[in-house]
C-alpha cells in the first residue's frame, strides 16, 4: 500500500514562466511510503512540471544546479543529502519546500 504525501513548492518566477505555471506555490504529491525528501519532491515536480527536467538539477547527476538553493523552515538546505528527511512542517504540508535562484554578480 502506497501513501502520498501532500507538499508545498514555492517556485522562483523564471522557473514558474518555463513551466507555464500561474501561481508562486504548487502542492505537489510525493509518495509518502518513506520519509519526504529533497529527491522525492524534485521528482514530483519534474514529474509534473516536464519543463523543469534539468533546470533545477543536472539530469545525468541528480544534483542541484550551482545556482539554485533550497530552503524550508528558515533553513538553507540546499548542501544537505537529497536523501536526508525534510522537516516535519514540510513533510506534514504546513511548511512550503522553497526553490530560489541565487545571484552572482560582480
Amino acid at each position: 500500500m502506497s501513501s502520498v504525501t501532500a507538499v508545498r513548492v514555492v517556485l522562483p518566477t523564471p522557473l514558474r514562466v518555463l513551466a507555464a505555471i500561474p501561481t508562486a506555490e504548487v502542492t505537489l504529491e510525493v509518495d509518502g511510503a518513506g520519509a519526504v525528501t529533497q529527491r522525492a519532491v524534485l521528482a514530483a515536480l519534474e514529474a509534473r512540471y516536464p519543463a523543469l527536467v534539468g533546470t533545477v538539477r543536472d539530469q545525468a547527476t541528480g544534483r542541484r544546479r550551482p545556482f539554485v538553493r533550497f530552503f524550508a523552515c528558515q533553513e538553507d538546505l540546499s548542501h544537505e543529502p537529497p536523501d536526508d528527511p525534510l522537516p516535519a512542517a514540510v513533510a506534514a504540508g504546513a511548511e512550503p519546500f522553497v526553490v530560489l535562484g541565487a545571484i552572482a554578480g560582480g
